[in-house]
């Protein structure tokens, strides 16, 4: 069976994959066994001195023994993490359609402006007056923020979109602590179409979280917020666009109901992405939000890094943002470092941020202008909207065949006496060359799959990927079930027992049992 390049379909490559090599290696898929399967511990690809005798001060806690660590040639190393990159999915190779990741293109330039001297070498521990430059950049980033939110302050230093959620949630409890309300104003009301990490922010600062459900259309009503707010408020953490894809069309009410009650709204950014230069958040009542500039202002991110999640905040709150600061005056900029004199709520981490973020998100920023910030956000409403139209008719939209924001959600309702799950749906888009969509989330749809194609596609590779899950829909609903159940096939390793990989990691690699040879 060919597919319309005239190359065979998966279940025919899946019997090519099948077939054995005496290297394990297929073609210019490479098996690569673990380092410490290759590496000798008695070797190393550099050569040191035998050091000098000296005194230990680490009271009587140094090493004993040998690191373990194997030893490599430089060749052998080069090749083992080239091949490991070979195995990667990445932005670089293709679309990366996770919902509410915001995976979008990198621009070259921004790393060409985080590699020039004076950003990439700049140190925390350097004097003011050394980095002038940097204080400067940071400065003038702060100074988009503020404009792009419509908020009068911003605190840079959180690290990322968690980090700074505690960080505008800190700012909250502080104010409400300064008016003397810390006893009473103990509740959270967190929707239920907010990012899991919202409840649990709250919840990690001595915050009572209370769910608010969302409506039938997906998003929150605003008398369901009356009648939970009350004396005992201290904020409400909205995302907006929702992760359910979908602007919250009553933010505006939702805020003065909370701002009425004596509460402060906290507004979760990580879909900023969808609003840039269409809507200010300050002008919708927020009171505080978090903004990652790894996903809205594309610096490179996953895998655990680097990140950072910058806080606006509103009058109500300006006062109490975390120490360090950017401040001006005749003689430059400032970082100020001592939360004495100030309302600051105290440092958030121990320096201040990350330099190079600073300099991609920015210069993302001035490569766009105001104004291509604002395309920037309506491509990417764009491109979701193309992909909901182009797959409605095959998958269901559990909010009904409507426009949405940056993301579009599908359930699966449609999968439905197919014998396919939404997770091997996912498995066979591994096969397909396309990393899956974000599956399972959010939790009020069932099956949920949200996409996310991002400002970044064109639409030759939108048109083939939404190709793609067309001819996967109708393989599911036609019963090829086996498409799906055992996929991936093509992949370098198959399908893993994901539940069992949860609750039994293997953190730590151990040497197999020596094999015993029988005797002649």
């Amino acid at each position: 069976m060919l597919n319309r390049q005239g190359r065979p379909t998966a279940p025919g490559l899946a019997s090519v994959s099948a077939h054995e090599t005496f290297t394990g290696n297929k073609a210019l898929l490479q098996e690569e066994p673990l380092l410490f399967e290759i590496g000798r511990y008695d070797v190393t690809g550099v050569d040191l001195d035998e050091p000098q005798g000296f005194t230990p001060r680490l009271g009587g806690l140094e090493r004993s023994d040998g690191i373990g660590l194997p030893g490599l040639s430089e060749p052998e190393t080069m090749r083992h993490f080239v091949r490991l990159s070979q195995k990667n999915y990445g932005i670089d190779t293709g679309l990366f359609p996770l919902g509410s990741c915001t995976m979008k293109h990198n621009p070259r330039l921004n790393e060409r402006m985080a590699r020039l001297p004076g950003f990439a070498d700049v140190h925390p521990l350097q004097p003011q007056s050394t980095v002038q430059g940097a204080l400067e950049l940071m400065n003038e980033l702060g100074r988009w923020l503020t404009e792009l939110t419509g908020m009068p302050a911003v605190a840079l230093s959180p690290k990322a979109g968690a980090h700074g959620e505690l960080c505008g949630m800190m700012a909250i409890k502080a104010a409400i602590e300064a008016k003397g309300e810390g006893a009473t104003r103990r509740t959270v009301l967190v929707p239920d179409s907010a990012h899991g990490t919202n409840p649990a922010t709250a919840a990690l600062i001595q915050f009572d979280v209370k769910p608010v459900p969302v409506r039938e259309d997906g998003t929150v009503d605003p008398e369901a917020v009356r009648a939970l707010a009350g004396p005992d408020t201290a904020a409400i953490m909205l995302t907006n666009p929702n992760t359910c894809g979908l602007f919250e069309k009553d933010v505006a009410k939702i805020a003065e109901i909370i701002h009425a009650a004596g509460g402060y709204f906290y507004c979760d950014g990580a879909n900023y992405n969808a609003i840039v230069g269409k809507a200010r958040p300050g002008d919708l009542g927020v009171d505080a939000m978090h903004i990652n500039l790894h996903k809205t202002f594309s610096t490179p991110h996953g895998g655990g890094g680097p990140g950072s999640g910058p806080v606006v905040l509103s009058e109500r709150l300006a006062a109490f943002a975390p120490v360090p600061f950017v401040r001006t005056d005749a003689a430059g900029f400032a970082l100020v470092e001592d939360e004495e004199g100030t309302e600051a709520f105290g440092r958030i981490t121990a320096f201040h941020g990350q330099t190079g973020m600073y300099v991609r998100a920015l210069s993302y920023m001035l490569s766009h202008g105001a104004d291509g910030c604002r395309q920037a956000s309506e491509d990417a409403v764009l491109n979701a909207n193309y992909v909901r139209a182009r797959l409605a008719d095959l998958m269901s939209l559990p909010f009904g065949n409507r426009p949405c924001m940056h993301e579009v959600l599908f359930d699966d309702a449609w999968l439905k006496d197919t014998g396919v799950s939404t997770l091997d749906f996912a498995k066979a888009m591994i096969d397909e060359g396309y990393h899956p969509m974000t599956v399972y989330f959010p939790l009020v749809v069932h099956g949920a799959m949200l996409v996310e194609p991002t400002e970044s596609e064109s639409r030759a590779s939108l048109d083939l990927f939404i190709a793609t899950l067309r001819d996967l829909a109708m393989a599911a609903k036609r019963g090829d079930a086996a498409r799906f159940t055992g996929a991936p096939y093509l992949a370098p390793r198959r399908r893993l027992d994901e539940t069992r990989a949860a609750r039994s990691p293997v953190l730590r690699w151990t040497p197999p049992a020596p094999v015993q040879e029988a005797a002649e």
